[in-house]
């Protein structure tokens, strides 16, 4: 087989020769050299496959979708410098646009014995180091949420997170009261109107350590965690996580005035079975999670529902001394570490710095520690001191970028051509640079758009699955719908919120770095739909996607 200076040379048809892509992985991220294509049809192609298994579709008309038709729309990102939500052209020569064949080039196709798939095209897509505002991730601020916070401008800050505690002081040795359960109501409806997400967290006193004011009995920690339990239940779509608390100064865990960390698995439980099925937890110390739940969670198990795979850790000392102030014991710092780095590669990881620790807490030391132990948040109204290093010591861009999730696009094989009720090979592929995975679920769906309507189909691929620093492809077949009427159509991929009061909410999903954004769709291309287009056509098909 003979190579040029763009790829391989492929097989002969006659005396032509037929061109193909070559991939070239490397440790960062896969890179496409796309060569120019002289595909005859005479020559032999091979048959697509496909599985057994469909995902459903969804159906709207012109007149239920506000859909994007047109290339003139717009990436939503935010300033890491000032947090100011900014936009940027998908013609923007900054990589918002994904890399294209150019006009000569024609697209490669395979066929089966039966039906013929249209041709494709494969479009390399560019990094870059836009930052991006998405759900339940990133910087947070801390808020006290049932004494009306501007959640507004915090999410105009470019912020989608915050954390508050419900303080209970008044409530040690009686019922919550409703007035205070109603306020709490009132900031999570108002956190729900300003597009952000909560950590919560309910605690007896504000510390102080080591003389802490009073927990609670443990007989009111239980009818306080029945109370609340309907509160969490009513608002799983903006609960982001409900961190453990109740036990001690802070609600931390440590210096309980009632003994309450002998009873920590059952207050542990309680709380569980009192929050929403779908919502993780958070605890002070690793040390905790190994005593109740033995060894780290391990991938057969992780997000199984099952009490291992949804207590998470949260550190509110991060870099705060050798030991971050308990957090690992002392003479075995390393093993709980590691403890720790191997427990969150499936489960959320949080917290705040609290005290100034230089070099520790500088910016060397918190890049590699938030990496290690796949942070998705941490607090930047404490320490002011640390945060202010970072900003300083210009880490605090990388910070806001890489906190969580970060998913970025390398290429796109799809159609641009195709007849209604046709089918085509779509295969994504992308990277994520974040320093960790979505942590609650997330729908995953690739969405035609177009004159006759939008279609939705399900990807059978929790996006969970998406480990930070790995290369994630999505590869199977899209069947076109034959009612589509002939025209131009976009084609894209959602990752929306999946509860039905956040599914259609655009500050709620999920952008790439380096697709255009539009009303909550990352734009992949478009697509023209006419019955003379290459490929054949079935009756009667509806809109799916058979994942390989």
């Amino acid at each position: 087989m003979a190579t040029s200076a763009h790829g391989e040379i492929g097989a002969t048809c006659g005396n032509q020769q037929v061109w193909r892509v070559t991939r070239c992985i490397t440790p960062a991220r896969s890179a496409w050299l796309l060569t120019t294509a002289l595909l005859l049809s005479a020559c032999a192609t091979n048959p697509s496959s496909t599985s057994d298994t469909e995902s459903t579709a969804s159906t709207t008309t012109d007149a239920e979708t506000e859909g994007p038709t047109t290339s003139d729309q717009t990436t939503e990102a935010t300033s890491p410098s000032t947090g100011v939500p900014t936009t940027a052209s998908e013609t923007s020569s900054d990589t918002t646009s994904p890399t294209t064949t150019s006009p000569t080039e024609e697209p490669t196709q395979t066929a089966g014995p039966d039906v013929e798939p249209a041709p494709t095209i494969v479009e390399p897509y560019t990094p870059n180091d836009m930052p991006v505002v998405n759900p339940e991730r990133g910087p947070y601020r801390f808020v006290v949420i049932n004494q009306g916070p501007d959640l507004a401008a915090i999410r105009n800050e470019g912020i989608s997170l915050v954390y508050s505690y419900v303080r209970l002081d008044d409530y040690r040795e009686q019922p919550i009261s409703e007035s205070l359960l109603a306020d709490v109501q009132a900031g999570l409806d108002a956190a729900r109107e300003a597009g952000i997400k909560v950590v919560l967290r309910f605690a007896y006193n504000e510390g102080p350590y080591p003389d802490s004011e009073p927990d609670a009995p443990l007989e009111w920690v239980y009818q306080h965690i029945d109370q609340v339990s309907e509160l969490l239940t009513a608002n799983e779509d903006v609960l982001a996580v409900v961190q453990a608390g109740f036990i001690g100064a802070w609600g931390e865990w440590h210096t309980s005035t009632n003994n309450l960390l002998d009873h920590k698995q059952e207050i542990l439980t309680a709380l569980l079975t009192a929050m929403p099925a779908t919502r993780m937890t958070q605890i002070r110390y690793p040390v905790y999670k190994q005593e109740m739940f033995g060894a780290p969670l391990a991938a057969d198990e992780a997000y199984s529902g099952s009490a291992r795979a949804r207590v998470g850790h949260h550190n509110d000392c991060f870099l705060a001394s050798d030991t971050d102030f308990g957090t690992y014991p002392e003479g075995q710092i390393e093993q709980w570490k590691q403890f720790v780095e191997d427990d969150t590669h499936f489960l959320v990881m949080g917290g705040e710095t609290c005290n100034p620790n230089p070099p520790r807490s500088e910016c060397a030391t918190a890049l590699i520690e938030f990496s290690r132990f796949h942070y998705s948040f941490i607090n930047i109204d404490f320490h002011p001191e640390v945060v202010a290093a970072w900003q300083q010591d210009g880490c605090y861009g990388e910070i806001y970028n890489r906190l969580g999730y970060r998913f970025e696009l390398t290429a796109v094989e799809r159609a641009v051509q195709a007849r209604p009720g046709g089918h085509h090979r779509l295969v994504i592929e992308l990277d994520n640079t974040g320093w960790a995975a979505p942590f609650n679920p997330r729908a995953l769906e690739v969405v035609l758009s177009g004159p006759g309507g939008s279609w939705r189909a399900d990807i059978d691929i929790d996006p969970r699955t998406w480990t930070a620093g790995q290369h994630h492809v999505i590869a199977g077949t899209l069947y076109l719908p034959t009612e589509a009427v002939a025209g131009s159509y976009s084609l894209a991929l959602a990752l929306p919120d999946p509860t039905p009061s956040l599914r259609d909410r655009s500050e709620y999903a999920i952008a790439f770095t380096n697709t255009t954004w539009s009303a909550g769709l990352n734009l992949l291309g478009t697509v023209e739909l006419d019955d003379a287009a290459p490929g054949s056509a079935e009756e009667g098909q509806a809109f799916w996607f058979d994942l390989d």
